[in-house]
């Protein structure tokens, strides 16, 4: 069935935030006093929750997590937000998108304050629905938890939300979506890996090629888009 609605991801699949996440990393493990891991791991912290990352791959305890986090997101706020840049062609897939009426919403790990704040800086609010990302005042901490909330986002705005698929860079977009009975397509320009599409039902080199994607599956010719759930 063709999609009645896509959720985007942000960092990574609109938007290459690496330069402001990364530093902003380096800041909070450099003031706990911390080593800095490598650029590669640093890249890492890019996509998943960053509270998560913290934990997993530079080994923090818990409290200590928290105390890098809330130091990340000062630093981030300040400075880190807008060093980032939509990625070329991004633009046109948005308007082609927008131009076949398909719906379009931001399903974000990012603090949703700031992802909305990033949205709107590089003009791409305009064309979505709505911006959703975590937040702990409403216990929303997963991809998953994202995903239900902009479905239901989607759904209060009159959206048909009977068929969503779900765009982004990272295994833990692909299998987030999928715990929620939502199909997800793979794009490879941001900062995952290839082996990463796994259980996703199509990749996209390119903005250009996810156009062409989308288009084909507006007329029913891409496989394994079943309704949600």
């Amino acid at each position: 069935m063709p999609p009645t609605c896509l959720l985007l991801d942000l960092d990574g699949t609109l938007v290459d935030s690496a330069p402001g996440i990364t530093a902003s990393v380096t800041a909070a493990l450099t003031e706990i006093g911390h080593p800095v891991p490598s650029a590669d791991a640093l890249r890492s912290f890019v996509g998943p929750p960053m509270r998560e990352t913290f934990r997993k791959v530079v080994g923090l305890d818990q409290a200590t997590a928290e105390r890098a986090l809330l130091l990340y997101r000062r630093r981030y706020a300040e400075t880190g937000a807008l060093n980032s840049s939509v990625y070329a062609g991004v633009p046109e897939l948005l308007d082609a998108v927008a131009a076949s009426g398909l719906p379009m919403a931001v399903a974000t790990s990012k603090v949703e304050d700031q992802a909305v704040r990033v949205a709107e800086h590089h003009g791409l609010a305009s064309r979505l629905v709505t911006v959703c990302g975590t937040s702990d005042a409403e216990r929303r901490a997963t991809k998953r938890d994202v995903i239900r909330e902009c479905l239901r986002r989607m759904r209060e705005q009159g959206v048909d939300v009977s068929t969503p698929l779900m765009v982004g860079d990272r295994s833990y977009d692909v299998q987030s979506a999928a715990d929620e009975g939502v199909p997800a397509v793979h794009v490879l320009w941001g900062y995952g890996r290839p082996d990463e599409s796994v259980g996703a039902v199509a990749t996209a080199a390119s903005p250009e090629a996810l156009a062409s994607l989308l288009e084909r599956s507006s007329q029913g010719r891409l496989p394994a888009v079943a309704p949600a759930s």
